[in-house]
């Protein structure tokens, strides 16, 4: 008997890891997607954001609806606090630093995430630093470093953009440790739905203040002669909304919050070959040094005795 537990566990350890690496893999595309929607219909970053949200949370509403409240204020609280960390503080705080600063910059500023929830988790739960987490971690970011200076990109001291990249950042790893707490509570249809609930409405009164200056894109959403709009919208609302953040959740229960958020690293290498294979992007050496360094850096925060490791009850 409890060997048939033990290989259930393993099973569900490993389709958890699967389920991480689909999910950065959606992320990761969704900047197609996005650059798409923006260059070519004239989407604001706000407008992406919220009509995004919007209608992923529309979905999960019509499946979820039974339940509107958590069981006491404390968890609607947390919730408030993921949705606006996972969500609209997140997003707005890392559009306004790619304003002040250059893209190389944000993107490797804003993916040092897995670093600050790994130093999160330590102070907040008293958890040691092991060596394998800091090596590792500190190779993945050195490789993602490599893809953007394989890019073309220039990395360039500039305070407050680079400040508001980290910012994001932190925003990323406090949801990560908040949502830690309500996680083995409610399933992950709710939660997920409660992050893009407070995430919209907090992001609404920017959107509304935009749309006095510039004109509302949504239309082109609903626009027969131009369908590559609506096909890349539902991919986003989908894939990289609903399932992707179903999946995350569910990723983090399992594996839990830094081993899960290890995976943030693949992001440039993955966009830097969907953009190759999509839009015709030229890679670079450089970009797949820092391809290799990003996956011998999440193999040896993975596989290292000393890494830190989430409790699992």
């Amino acid at each position: 008997m409890k060997s048939k537990i033990a290989t259930n566990g393993n099973f569900l350890v490993y389709v958890a890891h699967i389920g991480a690496l689909l999910t950065v893999t959606f992320w990761a595309t969704s900047f197609l997607s996005t650059k798409v929607l923006m260059e070519s219909g004239g989407f604001t970053p706000v407008e992406m954001y919220v009509y995004r949200f919007t209608g992923a949370y529309l979905l999960l509403f019509l499946i979820t609806f039974k339940k509107i409240m958590s069981d006491s204020w404390r968890d609607e609280l947390t919730f408030l606090l993921s949705g606006i960390c996972s969500g609209s503080l997140y997003f707005i705080t890392e559009n306004m630093a790619l304003q002040l600063t250059k893209a190389g910059n944000v993107s490797l500023l804003a993916s040092i995430s897995p670093m600050f929830t790994t130093l999160l988790m330590a102070v907040v739960f008293k958890q040691k630093l092991k060596p394998g987490v800091i090596i590792g971690s500190g190779i993945a970011i050195l490789g993602v470093g490599c893809i953007i200076l394989g890019n073309g990109e220039s990395l360039e001291l500039r305070p407050t953009g680079d400040l508001l990249a980290i910012a994001a950042a932190m925003c990323w790893a406090i949801y990560t440790i908040a949502i830690r707490r309500v996680i083995p509570t409610y399933t992950t249809l709710f939660i997920t739905r409660k992050l893009f609930f407070y995430g919209v409405i907090t992001a609404l009164p920017i959107l509304l203040i935009q749309m006095q200056s510039e004109p509302s894109h949504l239309s082109l959403l609903f626009d027969i002669s131009h369908p590559r709009y609506f096909l890349n919208f539902m991919f986003l609302v989908l894939c990289c909304s609903v399932l992707a953040y179903i999946i995350w959740n569910e990723a983090m229960k399992i594996l839990g919050a830094v081993t899960a958020n290890n995976y943030l690293y693949l992001q440039p290498p993955i966009t830097m070959v969907a953009g190759s294979f999509f839009l015709g992007e030229h890679v670079f050496m450089m970009g797949v040094i820092g391809c290799i360094l990003v996956i011998v850096g999440l193999i040896i925060s993975d596989k290292w005795k000393g890494s830190i490791w989430f409790n699992r009850k």
